[in-house]
């Protein structure tokens, strides 16, 4: 009697952790059940891959899904949308929402919430602050948890943890890898008054310059190293953090921004203004350069978007006045997969720094892989199509990309989430049904 399953794949060219293999793949019960399947299996739905790399369902690991907070900007509803249209099977948000999610009751609410309007499955950031360090290490573990947090700089209120004694505090609070924003708060308050409303906004990356992040970077591994806390240093902009980070292995884990090896100042601050004020700022050539060689000599664990909207009309504000950050989940696969297509690194990499990555910084049960008892999360890719990024496209409430009109060759054509179909040829399909990733505790 033939096997059986419920999903078919048929005819694609997979991307294995081995190698790119053409080979049929078997889903069943929401699990990938094999990999090469015999001729005569049958399903109750079949794919036809011709022409098309799938991929193992890739992951942006740094959003601003905004929610709760201004649904008119974002939400987890129309965030996980704009995931699946742009290729997305999981994401992990960010705390610093309002309120920010910083306990117990605000987690529980989230969590519950995550799982009724979710599209694509999400790994949920708790925020680490001054006044929650003793239940750090409870929260750490909590459903969908897939770390903690911290701000060491750059951001308001309670989510600030930018002293030394606080932040060994912190490190001693749990034993999960801890992701950091990494810059220095305290030279950035000294280098402000240097600046007023109406400077050009390539000001922005003089005020928060190398050394500020540099500076961030290196205190946090001097007390990592202090204490022995496994961290992950988020978004790093610069040349010497990344030269930096090389001799921290046994430590520290690094992501670098979609962002950061796309745009290149001072021409994004000419061309896009107000939309290319994020933080840490993109920066010049040098640093680009030094992005890439870290992509592809192995330095760089992980690739995120750091997507983080706000109204139209505050990013059309005067500098500093114009709110610092950037849409992004909904086209950091098109423009990575445009990357490979530029020969700027290879399919494999990419696949293992949206899937892999990911999973082994953070510690994700069942996903990250193209293997057989994994979640059956696929991202199926013509890396062929041409298409231009038109904000006409993006479906986040702010309405707006810094990406647009962006010619790219490379875009994903259909998401599934555990066996499920979530978006084909830029429709979303059936209704909502993300669940909560799982972390090893």
């Amino acid at each position: 009697m033939p096997t059986h399953y419920d999903l078919l794949i048929r005819h694609g060219t997979c991307v294995l952790p081995w190698g790119i293999e053409a080979t049929d793949v078997g889903v069943r019960n929401g699990r990938i059940a094999a990999i090469g399947v015999p001729a005569d299996a049958t399903a109750d739905e079949t794919i036809d891959a011709n022409g098309l790399h799938v991929l193992p369902g890739l992951i942006d690991p740094h959003v601003h899904l905004r929610d709760p907070g201004d649904k008119t900007v974002e939400s987890i509803p129309t965030g996980t949308r704009a995931a699946v249209l742009g290729g997305l099977a999981a994401v992990f948000d960010m705390p610093n929402t309002t309120p920010s999610i910083v306990d117990a009751e605000k987690l529980a609410w989230k969590q519950d919430y995550v799982e009724q309007v979710a599209w694509c499955d999400m790994g949920l950031y708790v925020g680490g602050t001054k006044t929650n360090i003793s239940e750090l290490a409870s929260l750490e573990l909590g459903k969908g948890v897939c770390g903690i947090k911290i701000f060491a700089g750059s951001s308001t209120g309670d989510l600030m943890v930018e002293d030394d004694e606080h932040l060994e505090r912190v490190m001693r609070s749990g034993r999960r890898r801890i992701a950091y924003h990494s810059e220095d708060e305290y030279r950035l308050q000294d280098r402000k008054h240097r600046f007023k409303s109406g400077d050009p906004y390539s000001c922005h990356m003089e005020w928060r310059d190398e050394e500020t992040a540099f500076l961030g970077t290196r205190r946090l591994m001097a007390l990592a190293r202090l204490t022995g806390r496994q961290a992950h240093i988020l978004h790093v902009s610069t040349a010497q953090e990344l030269d930096y980070l090389k001799d921290f292995r046994d430590l520290a884990t690094c992501e670098v921004l979609v962002n950061h090896l796309t745009q290149v100042a001072p021409d994004c601050y000419d061309r896009l203004q107000g939309f290319g004020v994020m933080n840490p700022p993109i920066r010049g050539p040098r640093h680009m350069a030094a992005a890439w060689t870290a992509i592809n000599d192995g330095t760089v664990d992980t690739v995120g978007s750091d997507h983080a909207p706000h109204p139209r009309a505050k990013k059309l504000l005067p500098w500093p006045d114009c709110p610092a950050g950037l849409t992004g989940v909904q086209t950091i696969v098109p423009v990575m997969l445009n990357h490979v297509n530029a020969g700027r690194l290879s399919l494999t990499r990419m696949v293992d720094l949206m899937c892999a990555g990911p999973a082994r910084v953070y510690g994700v049960v069942g996903k990250g892989r193209l293997a057989a008892g994994y979640d059956a999360d696929f991202t199926l890719v013509d890396m062929k199509r041409r298409r231009k990024i038109e904000e006409s496209w993006i479906v986040s409430p702010c309405g707006w990309t810094p990406f647009a009109g962006m010619d790219i060759t490379g875009w994903p054509v259909t998401t599934i989430v555990r066996g499920q179909a979530v978006m084909r040829e830029d429709e979303v399909l059936g209704t909502p049904r993300g669940q909560l990733v799982r972390f090893l505790g």
